[in-house]
C-alpha cells in the first residue's frame, strides 16, 4: 500500500450455518464504531477497539447465541482478521512491529504485534489475573478465542501479557485497548519499503 493512498478500507461478508456477519473496516479512520454482534460485552470491547485504534469499524452479526456466544465471537475474529490481512495488501510501508502497554484501573496489559505474515498467539497472565469466569453473561475465556481468530486469519504474531488485574471486565478492556493501539501503530505507513529482509511479508 503506497503511503500516498488516502485510506485502506473495505468490507467482507461471511455466512455459515452458525453466523451471518457483515464487517466494514477503515484502518485509517477516526474511531467511528457501529457494532451489533448480538453479544453485548463484545459490542463494548469492539467499540473500544475502534476508538482506541482510531479505526472506523462496522460489524453486524446474527449468530446462534441461543447456544452461547462462542461461534459469534470466534467468527467475528475470523472476519476481522481476514479483512485486516486483505487491507494491508503486500504490507508495503508499514511500521510492522509495535509494543503498547495500557492500564485500566488495577489491570495492566501489554500487547506486542508483529505484522509478520506468520500467525502466532501467546496469551500469558500473572497469577490471579487470568481471563476466566464471567462478566455479566459473557465467558471471559472467549477473549482469547477472539484474539486467536484475529491472529490466525490476519497472519499476525500477537503476544498478550496481562501483567496485573483482578476485575475481569477491567482486564478485558486493557487487552482490547492495548491490542488496538499496538495494531494501529504496527500498521501505520512510515516508508515506501516492505519491512522485511526477505522483501516479502
Amino acid at each position: 500500500m503506497n503511503k500516498n493512498d488516502k485510506t485502506r478500507s473495505g468490507d467482507l461478508q461471511r455466512t455459515t450455518k452458525e453466523t451471518d456477519i457483515r464487517i466494514k473496516l477503515n484502518l485509517d479512520g477516526t474511531g467511528e464504531a457501529k457494532i451489533d454482534t448480538g453479544v453485548g460485552f463484545l459490542d463494548h470491547m469492539l467499540e473500544l477497539f475502534a476508538v482506541h485504534g482510531s479505526f472506523d469499524l462496522e460489524i453486524a452479526c446474527t449468530g446462534d447465541v441461543q447456544v452461547d456466544a462462542h461461534h459469534s465471537v470466534e467468527d467475528i475474529g475470523i472476519c476481522l482478521g481476514r479483512l485486516i490481512h486483505q487491507l494491508l495488501s503486500d504490507k508495503r510501508g508499514i511500521e510492522r512491529f509495535a509494543d503498547v502497554t495500557v492500564p485500566m484501573d488495577e489491570a495492566l496489559c501489554r500487547s506486542v504485534v508483529d505484522v509478520s505474515g506468520r500467525p502466532f498467539l501467546v496469551v500469558r497472565a500473572a497469577a490471579g489475573s487470568e481471563l476466566h469466569g464471567k462478566t455479566g453473561d459473557f465467558d471471559l475465556e472467549l477473549v482469547e478465542e477472539f484474539l486467536r481468530a484475529v491472529s490466525t486469519y490476519g497472519l499476525l504474531t500477537l503476544h498478550i501479557v496481562i501483567e496485573d488485574g483482578k476485575n475481569g471486565h477491567h482486564i478485558a478492556e486493557a487487552v482490547f485497548k492495548s491490542f488496538a493501539r499496538a495494531l494501529k501503530r504496527a500498521t501505520r505507513i512510515v516508508s515506501d519499503r516492505i519491512p522485511s529482509s526477505k522483501g516479502i511479508l
